[in-house]
C-alpha cells in the first residue's frame, strides 16, 4: 500500500506523522521503550497537542528482537494472534545516559538494536560488527488516509546488491525486490500475483529476516514506494515486528521457524507416487482398480491413491459421505487397496453445502459462521447455498473433527484440504475474532484441526496433508501444494518460482501437480514434469478434466515415470534425512540456490533450479527439446545420472532427452542409496550403498541412515586421510557397500561389505 506520490509528497487525503524528536526512554530489566514526539521539543509547551509514538523493544529468543510500533493504545485487540514460541534471550538493555552519544542499546544475544534519542529518529540493528539493516528518519509512519482510517508503517533499508525473497508462495519473480505485495490469501491460480499461501515473513541474503506478526493483511513494498527500503504497513494504531538474525539465510530460518513453529515429520510413504482420480473426470471402482492395476503391471510403483473431490455426490461437499451409486461398498474399496499396499487419500474443504444434511447440523448447533443478524453467511460460490465451519468455535471443531475419524476408520489415511482461502470479512466469528485478521489466519485453524485429529489417530510421523492455503505457521501441518497451474511450460517454470518463494518462507515440505491442472498436457510437457514432480520434496499425478496416468500420453510417459520414481525410492535415505533437518531445524527438502550458497553473486537470482537437499541440484528442463542452463556453484559436480563432470562457477549449456535432465551431486557429498526401490518405505539400512562424490583429504562426515518408521537406523562415518577412504559402520550387522565415484584424476572404486562387516578401507 503507497501513501505517497513520489518521494516528497504524500497522496491527496493522507497525513504522515514521523517520529521526531525522542522524549523518554523507559529501560527495564528485558524492554526498552522509547517515546518519540512527531515534532521537534525545544520548550516545555512543545509537550502540549503532540502526538507520541511508542517505539518497544522485546525479544523471545536469542538474535531475535521484535519491534512494537504504537500511536493509540486504548483500542480493542479481538485477535487471532500467531501462537509464538518464547524462549528467553539474553538480554541487555542499555539506557542513553550511559553512553556518551544518546544512543539507547537493546541487544538479544548477537543482535543489537541502536536508537538514537539526540537528533534525528533513527534505529540501527547491528549484528557480526555491521549494520544489517535500518529504521531511517522517515521511515516510520503513523497515517491517516482518506478517508480518516488510520495506518502504520516501517520502512527498512536496502543495501546495495541486496536481494529479497519470501513472503509466501508467490508465482511471480522470486527475487521481489520492485513488488508491491499484499498479504491476503485468494484462490488465484499460479498464472496471477495472487496467492494461496500469503506468509508476512522476508528473508535478505544480506544476513537477516523480518516477520510481521499481524495475521491479517500487511502491504508490502519492497523498495516499490521507497526504492532503498522496504516498506510494511497494517491497518489500525499499532505494528508489530521482529527482525531475525542468521548470520546465514539458513541460520535465520532456522530462528524464524523456532519462532512460528517446524514442520511435523512427515510419513516415508508419503514421499512416494500419489495418484488422482482427478478433478471432473468420470470414475468409479473400475475405473480406480484399472489405473491402480495399469500402474503395478508397468512397474511404476504407486505409494497413495487420491480420490478428489467426487467421491462424495454433487451440491454435497463436504458431507464426508461417499457417493453410493458410484461406490456402493468404500470399506470394501479401500481395503482392496490397502491390500495393495497403498495409502489412500480423500478430498475434503472447510464448506458445507446447503443440500448436504450436515449444513442443518451445523446451523443448528452453532458450528457455521454467521452474519451480524445471526444468520449463517452463505454463497453459491463453489457450492450452492454453502456456509463455512467456524473452527473459532471449540464444538464446531469437535464436530468436524468426529466426521474425519469416521472417515478414518474406514480406511482413509491422508485428507487434501482444499480451499480456506476465500474468507468473508462481513462475519461474525464465535470467539469474536477480528474478521480482517481471521482472513487469512482461517487456514491455520483449518488445517491444524485435521492435522490434529490424524495424528491423534494415526500418531505422530504419520499424520500427512495435502493442503492448499496457509499462513504463517502454517509450515507445521505438511504437506502444501501449488494449486492450480495451467498444463504449460511456462506454468511449470512459475510453480518452481511459487515452491522456492515458500521454502524462503519457511515451508518444508511442497508439492505441485505433475503436468499441470488445468487443460491437457501435450506429452512432452508431461514427461518433463514428471522429471521435475519426481525430483520435489513430494509428487503428485492430479489434474482437472484428464487422467494423470502416464499411458494416457505415450509409452515414453511410462519410461519416464518408472525411472524417475524407482530413482526417487533409491535415494530415499537421502531424503529422509533431509527430511529429518526440514523437521528439526526448519530448512526445507527444496532449496532456492541462494539458501545453499549465501556468498555466491552467481545463486541469487537463479529460479530455474534448485537444490534437493544440501547436495543434489536438479535443473527441470522447461522446454520439449531439452535445452537447458543450468548454474553450477564453485567446485566439482558430477550427474547423478551419466557420471559426466563439470567444474564450477559456471553456467554450462545441456541438451537432454525425455528420460534425462541436469541432476547434479557436489563434491564431498556422500550420499547413501537404498538397495530396495519398489517402495519408499523400505528397509533403507539393508544393502544400503554410500556414494562418495569427490571427498577431499581431511573430509570427516557422519551419515545417517533411519529407519522409515522413525526408529533406530544405522550410522555411517567416512574418513579421508591422503589416499584412503575409511567407512566404519555403527548401528547395523546387515550387508552394506560404498562406491568411490571417479573423478578427474581418480578411478572409481567399489566395495561390499558382509553381513557383520563394520569397517572398510579404500585406495583412492
Amino acid at each position: 500500500m503507497k501513501f505517497t506520490d513520489g518521494y516528497w509528497q504524500h497522496l491527496p487525503g493522507v497525513r504522515v506523522l514521523h517520529p521526531r524528536a525522542v522524549a523518554d526512554v523507559s529501560v527495564e530489566q528485558d524492554t526498552l521503550t522509547v517515546y518519540a514526539a512527531t515534532a521537534p521539543l525545544a520548550t516545555r509547551g512543545d509537550t502540549l497537542n503532540r502526538p507520541l509514538v511508542t517505539v518497544t523493544f522485546s525479544s523471545p529468543m536469542d538474535d531475535v528482537i521484535g519491534v512494537r510500533i504504537e500511536h493509540h493504545t486504548g483500542g480493542v485487540d479481538a485477535g487471532p494472534a500467531f501462537e509464538l514460541a518464547r524462549t528467553g534471550a539474553d538480554v541487555k538493555v542499555v539506557g542513553p545516559e550511559q553512553d556518551e552519544d544518546g544512543v539507547a542499546t537493546f541487544r538479544a544475544g548477537g543482535l543489537t538494536a541502536r536508537v538514537s534519542t539526540r537528533g534525528e529518529w533513527g534505529v540501527q540493528f547491528e549484528a557480526d560488527g555491521r549494520v544489517l539493516t535500518s529504521s531511517t528518519p522517515r521511515s516510520v509512519g503513523v497515517v491517516t488516509d482518506a478517508a480518516g482510517d488510520p495506518y502504520v508503517h516501517e520502512q527498512l533499508t536496502l543495501g546495495v546488491r541486496e536481494h529479497v525473497y519470501g513472503l509466501g508462495e508467490r508465482f511471480g519473480a522470486f527475487v521481489k525486490n520492485g513488488q508491491s505485495i499484499d498479504i491476503w490469501n485468494a484462490d488465484g491460480g499460479t498464472a496471477s500475483e495472487q496467492a494461496y499461501k500469503n506468509v508476512p515473513f522476508y528473508l535478505s541474503d544480506q544476513g537477516y529476516g523480518v516477520f510481521v506478526d499481524h495475521p491479517g493483511k500487511v502491504a508490502f513494498e519492497v523498495g516499490s514506494e521507497v526504492v532503498s527500503r522496504t516498506q510494511f504497513s497494517v491497518a489500525g494504531e499499532a505494528l508489530q515486528y521482529y527482525v531475525i538474525h542468521g548470520p546465514t539465510p539458513k541460520d535465520v530460518l532456522r530462528r524464524y521457524t523456532a519462532l512460528t513453529g517446524r514442520p511435523a515429520r512427515v510419513p516415508a510413504w508419503s514421499y512416494g507416487l500419489w495418484l488422482s482420480t482427478s478433478f471432473t473426470t468420470s470414475y468409479d471402482e473400475e475405473t480406480v482398480m484399472s489405473f491402480v492395476d495399469g500402474m503395478a503391471a508397468r512397474d511404476i510403483p504407486l505409494s497413495v491413491f487420491h480420490f478428489d473431490c467426487f467421491w462424495m455426490r454433487g451440491f454435497h461437499w463436504t458431507d464426508f459421505t461417499w457417493d453410493p451409486a458410484t461406490f456402493p461398498d468404500p470399506e470394501g474399496l479401500l481395503s482392496r487397496l490397502h491390500a495393495r499396499g497403498l495409502k489412500v487419500c480423500v478430498w475434503i474443504n472447510p464448506y458445507i453445502a446447503q443440500r448436504s444434511a450436515l449444513f442443518e447440523e451445523g446451523r443448528a448447533g452453532g458450528y457455521l459462521v454467521t452474519r451480524a443478524d445471526g444468520s449463517v453467511w452463505q454463497t453459491d460460490q463453489w457450492q450452492a447455498g454453502m456456509g463455512l465451519v467456524d473452527f473459532t468455535n471449540p464444538q464446531a471443531v469437535a464436530w468436524y473433527s468426529d466426521h474425519l475419524r469416521r472417515l478414518l476408520g474406514q480406511g482413509v489415511d491422508a485428507f487434501k484440504t482444499d480451499f480456506g482461502e476465500r474468507i468473508p470479512t462481513d462475519v461474525v466469528w464465535h470467539d469474536g475474532s477480528d474478521p480482517e485478521r481471521m482472513h487469512n489466519y482461517y487456514t491455520h485453524l483449518y488445517n491444524k484441526a485435521v492435522f490434529d485429529v490424524l495424528t491423534a489417530e494415526r500418531g505422530e510421523g504419520e499424520a500427512v496433508l495435502f493442503a492448499r492455503s496457509a499462513t504463517a505457521g502454517g509450515q507445521q501441518f505438511p504437506v502444501h501444494w501449488g494449486g492450480d497451474c495451467e498444463s504449460t511450460f511456462t506454468s511449470m517454470a512459475e510453480s518452481l518460482r511459487g515452491g522456492l518463494s515458500l521454502a524462503s518462507s519457511g515451508f518444508g515440505f511442497w508439492s505441485h501437480d505433475i503436468g499441470g491442472f488445468e487443460g491437457t498436457p501435450d506429452a512432452a510437457v508431461f514427461k518433463r514434469w514428471l522429471v521435475f514432480g519426481l525430483l520435489s520434496s513430494h509428487s503428485r499425478l492430479h489434474g482437472s478434466d484428464s487422467y494423470r496416468v502416464p499411458w494416457a500420453f505415450d509409452e515414453e510417459a511410462v519410461d519416464v515415470a518408472r525411472k524417475f520414481t524407482h530413482l526417487k525410492h533409491a535415494l530415499m535415505p537421502y531424503l529422509a534425512q533431509v527430511g529429518a533437518e526440514a523437521h528439526e531445524q526448519g530448512i526445507p527438502v527444496m532449496r532456492p540456490m541462494v539458501l545453499e550458497f549465501p556468498d555466491d553473486p552467481g545463486a541469487a537470482t537463479v529460479d530455474t533450479q534448485y537444490m534437493l537437499g544440501g547436495q543434489i541440484l536438479v535443473a527441470p528442463v522447461f522446454s520439449e527439446q531439452g535445452d537447458v542452463d543450468v548454474y553450477l556453484p564453485e567446485g566439482e559436480w558430477t550427474s547423478l545420472l551419466t557420471g559426466e563432470q563439470v567444474t564450477g562457477p559456471r553456467w554450462v549449456h545441456e541438451r537432454h532427452d525425455f528420460l534425462s535432465a541436469p541432476v547434479y551431486v557436489r563434491a564431498g557429498a556422500v550420499l547413501p542409496v537404498a538397495a530396495r526401490t519398489d517402495r519408499p518405505d523400505g528397509d533403507w539400512v539393508d544393502g544400503v550403498t554410500l556414494r562418495l562424490f569427490g571427498l577431499p583429504d581431511g573430509h570427516r562426515s557422519v551419515v545417517e541412515v533411519p529407519a522409515p518408521d522413525g526408529g533406530e537406523g544405522a550410522t555411517f562415518v567416512v574418513r579421508r586421510t591422503g589416499r584412503t577412504v575409511t567407512v566404519e559402520a555403527r548401528g547395523t550387522t546387515r550387508a552394506w557397500h560404498v562406491q568411490v565415484e571417479p573423478g578427474p584424476r581418480r578411478a572409481g572404486v567399489h566395495a561390499s561389505v558382509p553381513a557383520g562387516g563394520t569397517i572398510v578401507e579404500l585406495a583412492v
